[in-house]
């Protein structure tokens, strides 16, 4: 029983155990297609993968026979069956590569949170993971296809598409040609992802980082030759800083087409509509009303004029704006301000001089405002997503890491119309199309708007593990965003096995409880029950034996000893029926007025033989108490013999009583050994004897049954140190009022 795991470790001890691959509950249905045989006897996966050390025993098909074959693992009449059926070479090689290939992920999990863990960023080619980049356009099916080639060199690589959007909306990306895409990628065993970045390679380069990809595939350049010469172009950015991922840039049918190539502008489309406007309309209009001015200002200060606003058109547009002030604005400080007026030419050559430092500082402050308005947006994008995981971290701190709350917290902080916590069904085959099969998924959380029945039908989605995902409706979110979504998808799935493991344990702990008081009930009626029975039968047995003669004095003896036992079992079954009573809220309590001079006496005289062992000190002028006089006659009893056991030979028990407020307490005092304080409340647990191994000091119920049934009529009981040494067990019960009904 693997629950029988947990108690172990929560017990504070190691445990080291072997598991079969065919007992795993998640290759349950891999294996019975293998075998034809349906495994009964499975453990939960995560179980498993909670040890701290997984060590895979491998051994041969061929030697594994072998053993069989000469009696190393079942008797020898069940060899042959075995080796004809579930033993067959066919079998064990593929639950051979079902073993190898579930310590494979789990050594994968453990270096995936190795370089989490120690913010490890760059690849670790452990496994091959080929990321192919897609488009839209019509040379993406061979892309697809040329990687899924590379993955299948290697057993077990990773094949993974992924399509970049800009910020704006897809931008030549055809939405037909990317969803046929998407299916033809996952029919060949891949997943479909799509992220948003204005700055191609590197969101491509982030998304391979963050899978730890160690090939890209792209394709050839559909642009123009002549384009190619004013920018490099994706697949050459990417080479330069792709560092230890492999690229292939594959040849295609559709290489130079033509294709616009999309603004990687670090300013906002309106700041840069802005700066346009005002370099076109800014040089005219300085020119006009620095024309009159012209005998009176000098040509430096024209320019210094001419470069304020350059640097404007800068600060506002950026680059192209501000080199088109700056080129147009020494073309007018030309035409109409440098002599010859009116002509293209320059006379001083200080002043062409000036031109071209005018020039130059116009670039290179375009070029500073550019560089300022890049880090700007890339420092804030760091401070949001700092801001994101504070405000996650706190949310689990503040202890609302519930999944509902979580997936609402996710919608809103990135304005997403649905968040969706999907589950892929156990029974559910991995076809092709999987992921686009709501009859494969559940839905095990959601909030927002209509939630998605499977990953494909999302705009976004996150695989957390095998089973789980996390889909998101509403927008594209670009690689930055995707990377903090991964956070609150981990966070949720976390918070989603929290929430199973205490439901189990809900479920499990009245089940624990109840073995737990079976057990122990077995154990320790195992001795008391036979004991009493034991000695009356063979005390009877002797009485009817005709064959023997037995004196006046030993036939006493016998019947003493049947009584006494007959007695005592009467007691412990009277304690158990009492105890069950107690536990299943049916014992019947009647509270009246009695008197404490009544009731002790009739407490003591039950002991027998212990009697002699009791002192009292009960006053007359006490007053009456409200209590059931047949349960508190049985708590008197309990607490005065379990007194007497304890108490050293020749020290009596003390019994005494007397009124505070308007309650009564009873003490029953001992000079026996006590009990530490630590162990108080454990005195009262049901068969608790606090280490005690004897037998013959009963099933350890009295004490229970004793706080049991005082509860049950309104009182307390707790324990205290005796003065001088011992325990002293307190009984309070509250004072009868005459005339209202107890």
């Amino acid at each position: 029983r693997w629950q029988d795991v947990d108690d172990i470790l929560a017990a504070g001890i190691d445990v080291v155990s072997t598991v079969n691959i065919q007992h795993l509950e998640s290759v349950n249905d891999v294996v019975r297609e293998i075998t034809g045989v349906v495994q009964r006897e499975t453990v939960p996966d995560e179980v498993v993968r909670r040890a701290d050390q997984i060590e895979l025993v491998d051994m041969s098909a061929e030697a594994l026979r072998r053993r069989l074959a000469h009696g190393n693992v079942y008797p020898p009449e069940k060899v042959d069956a075995a080796l004809a059926n579930y033993f067959r070479a066919g079998n064990l090689i593929a639950l051979r590569e079902l073993a190898l290939l579930w310590v494979a992920g789990k050594v994968d999990d453990q270096l995936d949170r190795y370089r989490a863990e120690h913010g490890i960023a760059r690849t670790w080619e452990t496994r091959e993971r080929v990321v192919v980049a897609l488009t839209g356009g019509p040379e993406g099916e061979t892309l697809v296809r040329r990687a899924a080639r590379i993955a299948a060199r290697t057993k077990g690589a990773d094949l993974l598409a992924v399509h970049v959007t800009s910020a704006d909306g897809p931008a030549g990306g055809d939405p037909a040609g990317l969803s046929r895409q998407r299916l033809l990628v996952e029919s060949l065993g891949g997943t479909y992802h799509q992220v948003v970045g204005e700055d191609i390679p590197r969101a491509l380069l982030d998304f391979a980082r963050g899978v730890n990809a160690t090939q890209l595939v792209l394709g050839a350049s559909r642009r123009r030759r002549f384009a190619q010469v004013l920018s490099r172009g994706v697949g050459v950015e990417t080479i330069a800083r792709s560092g230890s991922i492999d690229v292939h840039m594959v040849t295609h049918d559709e290489a130079r087409a033509g294709r616009r190539p999309r603004s990687r502008a670090a300013l906002t489309r309106k700041r840069r509509i802005t700066g346009w406007v005002l370099a076109v309309a800014g040089m005219p209009l300085l020119t006009a009303t620095l024309a009159p001015f012209r005998e009176v200002l000098s040509l430096p200060s024209e320019i210094l004029l001419f470069l304020c606003l350059t640097v404007g058109v800068a600060l506002i547009g950026g680059t192209w704006p501000a080199i088109t002030t700056a080129v147009g604005g020494s073309l007018m400080l030309n035409w109409f301000f440098t002599r010859p007026i009116g002509r293209f030419t320059i006379n001083d050559p200080e002043n062409l001089f000036a031109l071209v430092v005018f020039v130059l500082v116009a670039a290179a402050v375009s070029a500073i405002v550019d560089l300022a308005a890049r880090r700007t947006r890339e420092a804030a994008r760091a401070s949001a997503d700092a801001a994101l995981l504070s405000t996650l971290a706190g949310h689990v701190l503040r202890g609302e890491a519930a999944v509902p709350s979580l997936l609402e917290r996710t919608r809103v902080t990135f304005g997403l119309t649905s968040v969706t916590l999907l589950e892929r069904r156990p029974e559910a085959a991995r076809t092709p199309d999987h992921q686009s099969d709501p009859d494969a998924w559940r839905i095990v959380a959601t909030c927002g708007g209509a939630p998605s029945t499977c990953p494909g039908l999302s705009d976004t989605d996150v695989r957390i593990d095998d089973t789980l995902v996390l889909a998101a409706t509403g927008r594209l979110l670009d690689a930055a965003d995707r990377t903090v979504l991964e956070a609150f998808a981990a966070e949720t799935a976390v918070a989603l096995r929290q929430e199973r493991l205490q439901q189990e344990a809900a479920r499990a702990e009245p089940l624990a409880e109840a073995d737990k008081m079976r057990t122990a009930l077995l154990a320790a009626v195992s001795h008391d029950l036979r004991s009493p029975l034991a000695s009356a039968k063979a005390a009877i047995e002797s009485l009817a034996n005709t064959g023997v003669a037995w004196s006046d004095h030993d036939r006493a003896e016998l019947l003493d000893t049947a009584a006494e036992s007959l007695a005592k079992l009467d007691r412990l079954v009277a304690n158990l029926l009492d105890m069950s009573r107690l536990q299943a809220g049916v014992l019947g309590v009647t509270t009246q007025p009695i008197a404490l001079e009544e009731i002790v006496p009739r407490a003591v005289d039950d002991l027998g033989p212990l009697r002699d062992q009791i002192e009292g000190d009960i006053s007359v002028e006490l007053p009456e108490i409200a209590a059931d006089p047949a349960l508190l006659e049985r708590v008197l009893v309990n607490l005065m013999s379990n007194a007497v056991r304890y108490s050293p030979p020749g020290r009596n028990v003390l019994v005494s009583a007397s009124r505070h407020g308007e309650q009564v307490e009873i003490r029953v005092m001992d000079r026996g050994p006590g009990i530490p304080p630590g162990a108080h409340d454990r005195v009262f647990q049901p068969f608790q004897r606090l280490g005690d191994r004897d037998n013959h000091s009963g099933v350890g119920l009295g004490l229970a049954l004793s706080r049991g049934l005082t509860e049950a009529m309104g009182g307390t009981l707790v324990p205290d140190e005796t003065p001088g040494g011992g325990l002293t067990m307190i009984l309070t019960m509250p004072i009868a009022v005459r005339g209202v009904p107890a």
